[in-house]
């Protein structure tokens, strides 16, 4: 099992060091797996003057799976926009065909008090939103800044081909046919026509999977009903754009967005694995990110790319284990738990595993 490893900028090196301790450890155990590491980022706008260089680019591409932790910084803010480390993980996605963005909101019982939600309304809570990964307005074309009448104007393009909609909606059935046979699809079909040609194209792909329900709901209101009521969704699938809004907002129900993994495929299943959250600059080399959305992030490479479920399951058991032993690091601490910092919290989870 090849796999890159991609630290970036901010907390990413921290939190990736602990995930590469859990890879150790089950290479150790027997499981046959090769680290490489190479730059994305900042830090590969620093070394190379490109977020996403081309050993970069080979070293993903010859590896059967990348594990990223997180870009940017404030200090690249100026940037010309085609060097700022963003532009890394949006070509790294685009390159390798990444398409398919599986980001689960799972609730852990013991993190219940962390949700700013009542109790009664994400207790149980667990969703899988499915995300258009390499199309919609974030790469469309045409885009610019340019003069039109005398001043500046901005624009970019929605959007979506028939074959794009159609491999993401079938990603998302067979999702839903694993879990609860329920898909809602994500659109805004009453304002925008890229959105109506969504709506058509999942509803024709429904045919192909009479076991799973499928339902639609505008975006505005499906933001309201995250909030709302949640637990009435199982998996949702949306465009990139409303993906990258709506999964956002779903992880802050489970009461950190430093708790949950997500994953990016093609389609053979080779994925590039990372945490949901960002590269947190404020508390950078501070040794108290949460590591957890990052082991978590493996248990996803190792179901999803390699097949390997007894493993994934031993990471997964050994986190929810760190959690009923009051382990906590400080984005979800409450009084009363033991909390420790980041290696501290590889730690308990290498204990654990």
């Amino acid at each position: 099992m090849k796999i890159a490893v991609l630290g970036g900028d901010g907390i990413g090196p921290e939190i990736v060091a602990q995930a590469v301790r859990v890879l150790d450890a089950l290479r150790t155990d027997g499981l046959g797996i090769e680290l490489e590491c190479g730059l994305i980022g900042g830090c590969a706008v620093d070394a190379t003057g490109e977020p996403y260089p081309d050993a970069t680019h080979r070293l993903a591409s010859q590896a059967d799976a990348v594990l990223l932790g997180a870009v940017g910084g404030p200090q690249y803010d100026a940037l010309p926009r085609e060097q700022r480390p963003e532009r890394g993980l949006l070509a790294i996605r685009k390159k390798l065909n990444l398409f398919a963005n599986l980001r689960p909101a799972m609730l852990y019982p013991e993190l219940a008090n962390a949700s700013s939600l009542k109790y009664d309304v994400v207790a149980g809570l667990d969703i899988m939103i499915v995300r258009e990964l390499t199309g919609d307005i974030y790469f469309g074309e045409p885009r610019g800044i340019e003069i039109r009448h005398g001043e500046r104007v901005g624009f970019n393009t929605m959007i979506y081909s028939e074959a794009e909609i159609r491999r993401i909606a079938h990603v998302a059935f067979q999702t839903a046919a694993k879990r609860q046979g329920k898909l809602c699809s994500v659109d805004k079909m009453n304002v925008l026509e890229c959105t109506q040609l969504w709506r058509d194209v999942v509803a024709e792909v429904a045919k192909e999977y009479p076991q799973v329900a499928l339902s639609h709901m505008l975006v505005d209101n499906a933001a309201m009903q995250l909030v709302r009521n949640p637990k009435q969704f199982d998996v949702m699938v949306t465009g990139n754009m409303f993906g990258d809004i709506l999964s956002d907002e779903a992880s802050m129900l489970t009461g950190s967005i430093g708790m949950l993994p997500s994953a990016s495929l093609d389609e053979n299943n080779k994925g590039l694995y990372e945490p949901i959250h960002g590269s947190a600059p404020d508390i950078a080399g501070k040794d108290i990110a949460n590591p957890l959305a990052t082991i978590l992030s493996v248990a996803m490479m190792l179901r999803h790319t390699f097949n390997q479920e007894v493993a994934a399951k031993r990471i997964e058991n050994a986190v929810k284990k760190v959690l009923a032993a009051s382990y906590r690091t400080k984005d979800i601490d409450e009084a009363g738990m033991k909390s420790v910092g980041t290696k501290a919290m590889g730690d308990v989870v290498l204990a654990m595993l």
